[in-house]
């Protein structure tokens, strides 16, 4: 399992390679690999959105997802995991999130892989304000569902 959190922008593409590429021990014993990627889009509440600034709490967001994958990891047969989470600015087309699950049959990558996206989106320290259009900013609220704007 590897939790990264990051500043700049990154490419979930070449993330999921070099992973790849480097996990020697996954070689010939995966059969699915699921993914999510998440992006920043440019409307939130009916508002266009012109950027974001995502903030988190630094080592307590990390042991957050650390727990988060090992859940994932005691209810389905996941081989391995990687979560790459963007902080810092964001600008709309920029990747926020890779969820990235291997495991021999797809159903456990799958399922892995949504909770472990829903359980970040709804657990994990991280704080979003948007700046909207009209160069007004406002916090996203963090509920049991994921955001919601104040």
């Amino acid at each position: 399992m590897t939790i990264r959190i990051v500043q700049d922008c990154f490419d979930p593409y070449r993330e999921i390679q070099a992973y790849q590429d480097s996990a020697k021990a996954m070689t010939g014993k995966f059969g699915a690999t699921a993914i999510f990627i998440g992006t920043m889009r440019d409307f939130n509440d009916g508002d266009e959105v012109k950027g974001m600034t995502l903030e988190h709490y630094p080592g307590m967001t990390e042991k957050q997802l650390e727990l988060i994958v090992a859940k994932a990891q005691q209810q389905w047969r996941i081989i391995d995991a990687l979560v790459v989470h963007r902080v810092g600015a964001i600008l709309p087309n920029e990747p926020i999130v890779l969820v990235a699950v291997w495991s021999s049959h797809r159903g456990d990558a799958f399922d892995a892989s949504r909770y472990i996206m829903e359980a970040l989106k709804s657990k994990a320290p991280f704080w979003k304000k948007e700046l909207l259009t009209s160069d007004d900013e406002r916090w996203v609220l963090k509920n049991s569902d994921g955001y919601k704007t104040m």
